[in-house]
Parts: structure tokens; C-alpha cells; sequence
């Protein structure tokens, strides 16, 4: 009997992990943030997901035990990609358990109790580095490995077509069968070469330092002040402070200073970006500046450059949007492991992988009307 795939989407924020997933075919039924921005913001794109808006710490397993109580005996996949920054919830100050670590048990306790046939995981590679003696990643695998098979490993999202070098710890685990984690679909290896920043932006409207597009939702880049629209001005395409006459040089970075260089810097249009944080429209945290507009990232393009369609929408203000953003897993990431999931399913168990839809079907990873502007 075919069985379709459904996700339980721990610590969904604004649905990265989810839109990917259902791009690859698998229904996302619930999702679990305690941030309300990001919670409106799936909301917004998966209006008949249910969410339950709850701090992890405080969620019951009978609740998320009846929002998965469906008909036709579906083939449960459980999600748990928390943030990477260290956790702190309503109610407790944050401490070392408050942090990746705990989050990551307190996913499995819901892993334990419920015992999905699928379960994907997505962090920094850190993660597996929080205890000199005993790890969260290998408390986790331990535990899980009693009742299924587990593959884990750390990764590049450009080598899965996210046009950003974004180093990330992945797990899989089954107990339909034997699993891996996919192999890399861009790269040297490969027939595809890695996905650069021209591909996924440079369809987009310019704009000036704190304009926003009145056509494309999200097209809002923050405003600079006269130092660093100069300093920017300075900046070549690719380059950064080390660019700069000594004029414009940051207090912190005289005297030899020479760490830190992607700050203040621009991207470089034919190659992936680096790793998109929390504060990727800030010109000043990170190498976020637009290739050769003088400002930093708009909130769209850093969507897009996290891989998601232009149809998709955020909630909040923009430092908001940018950290919901930065959180997220790559659209196409969760895509490509979502395809992998389907494929395995089939395998050890008669799921049809289905046909999806979308900006993210195979053969589009990139957004048409994007891709249309662009050509």
C-alpha cells in the first residue's frame, strides 16, 4: 500500500525546512516554533499547516501526538534544526542547557516517545563540539540508533546548489532501512558547477541604502550612514576593508589589526556567498554588502541567496525578517535531502515520490521569474 510522507517540523521558524520538503513531495502537517514573528511568517506560507506556537521546553508529547493522529497510516518524518545561536525562551534565563545542546535532547525526547520512521537534523557543525567528554550529537545518535538506522555527516550547502559556502552538520535516520546522506549534486565532482550569487540576484531591482522596492515584497535594504556609504564606495566587488584608505579604517582595526576580513565586505557576483547569519543585511557583520550597489543586502535577496521563491513571504521588521532568514535551512538544501527521503521511502516501503511543484521542481532550482529577469 503506498504511504505519503508527512512532516512534523521541530523548530520550523519561517518554513524553510518545510518548503523545501514539501517542494520534494512531503506534506508538512505540523510545525512547532515559539517565536511569533517566525511563526507568522509560516502563517503566511503554509496557511493549513497546523502550528503550535510553544517553547519546546513546555510542549507535551500527547499534543504533538494528536496533531499527527491522520488517516491512511502515513510515514512520519520528524525535523529538529534549531536555531544555532544559544536558546532562550520565555520564561528561563539562558544557560550552557538552554543552548544547541539542549535543544537537540529536547527534540529527542519527542524522537523517543514518538518514534517517527524518518528524522532529518540540520546545525552548525559546532554542535558536535559543546562537551569535552560527552556531545549532544553523540548522546543523540546513541539513543536513536537503538531503533534506527543513522547516517551523519558535515556538509556544504553549495555542493546541494545553495549559492552560499554554508559549512552544516546533517543527520538521517530511518527505521524503514538503511540510509545515507545524498550524494552532493554541484561541485567539482559533479556535472553541475557550484551556484554563484549572479544566479539567484541579480534579476532583482537596484535599489539605494534604505530603499525598499514598491513591486517585490521584501526588497529593503537598511539604511547607511555617511562613514559607511563612504567605506562601501571604497569597496570593490569581492573586496573589504583591506580596500579601504586608511581614513576610513575602524578604531579597532588600527595597529596591525588584520582578523575579521569578511566584515564590511562585498560579495562577489560568480562565486557562492559565504554563510548568511542572523544580521545578513547588515553592511558592518559579515561580507553582506551588494556586489557593486553601495548598500548591503536587500531581505530579499538574502531569501533568495537562502534559496527561497520570491513568492515567499516574512513577517516583522527587517531585523526580523534577516534573522528568520539567517535561521532557516536552504530551501534547496531541504529540498535535495527531502528528495533523497522520498527516494529511500520508496525503496523500503512502496511510498510514491510523487511530482512536485514549484519554484524548486527538478531541473528549476531557481526561481523562473528570477531566472527570466536575470536572462
Amino acid at each position: 500500500m503506498s504511504r505519503r510522507i508527512v512532516l512534523a517540523d521541530f523548530f520550523s521558524g519561517c518554513g524553510g525546512t518545510s518548503r523545501g520538503f514539501a517542494d520534494a513531495g512531503i506534506v508538512p502537517e505540523l510545525a512547532i516554533d515559539w517565536d511569533p514573528d517566525a511563526a507568522a511568517s509560516f502563517r503566511l506560507n503554509f496557511p493549513t499547516t497546523a502550528i503550535l506556537e510553544r517553547d519546546i521546553r513546555d510542549l507535551e508529547v500527547d499534543e504533538v501526538e494528536a496533531a499527527l493522529q491522520l488517516p491512511g497510516d502515513p510515514i512520519r518524518l520528524f525535523a529538529g534544526c534549531a536555531p544555532c545561536q544559544p536558546f532562550a525562551g520565555h520564561r528561563h534565563e539562558p544557560t550552557h542547557r538552554d543552548s544547541r545542546s539542549f535543544l537537540l535532547l529536547e527534540f529527542l525526547r519527542f524522537v523517543e516517545a514518538l518514534n517517527p520512521e524518518l528524522i532529518f537534523v540540520e546545525n552548525v557543525p559546532g554542535m558536535q563540539r559543546l562537551s569535552a567528554s560527552r556531545g549532544p550529537l553523540a548522546e543523540f545518535v546513541d539513543e536513536v540508533s537503538k531503533t534506527h538506522h543513522v547516517s551523519h555527516g558535515t556538509i556544504s550547502s553549495a555542493d546541494y546548489g545553495v549559492p552560499q559556502t554554508r559549512r552544516r552538520l546533517v543527520l538521517v535516520a530511518s527505521r524503514l532501512g538503511p540510509i545515507d546522506i545524498p550524494r552532493a549534486t554541484h561541485g567539482p565532482d559533479t556535472d553541475n558547477p557550484h551556484s554563484t550569487v549572479r544566479e539567484w540576484i541579480s534579476g532583482l531591482p537596484p535599489l539605494a541604502a534604505g530603499q525598499a522596492d514598491p513591486e517585490v515584497e521584501s526588497h529593503r535594504a537598511m539604511r547607511l550612514s555617511k562613514l559607511n556609504l563612504a567605506r562601501i564606495r571604497a569597496t570593490p566587488e569581492g573586496g573589504d576593508r583591506r580596500n579601504w584608505p586608511e581614513h576610513l579604517w575602524p578604531d579597532c582595526h588600527r595597529g596591525g589589526f588584520d582578523g575579521h576580513t569578511d566584515v564590511y565586505g562585498r560579495l562577489s557576483w560568480d562565486q557562492p556567498a559565504p554563510t548568511l547569519t542572523t544580521k545578513c543585511i547588515s553592511y558592518s557583520n559579515g561580507r553582506f554588502g551588494h556586489p557593486d550597489q553601495d548598500r548591503a543586502l536587500s531581505v530579499r535577496e538574502a531569501a533568495r541567496l537562502q534559496t527561497f521563491p520570491t513568492e515567499f513571504r516574512f513577517f516583522g521588521s527587517l531585523a526580523s525578517q534577516a534573522r528568520q532568514i539567517g535561521n532557516a535551512v536552504p530551501v534547496v538544501l531541504a529540498r535535495r535531502f527531502g528528495d533523497h527521503l522520498m527516494e529511500h521511502a520508496e525503496t523500503f516501503a512502496g511510498t510514491p515520490t510523487g511530482s512536485a511543484q514549484g519554484p524548486c521542481a527538478p531541473g528549476s532550482d531557481r526561481d523562473p521569474e528570477i531566472t527570466r529577469q536575470a536572462a
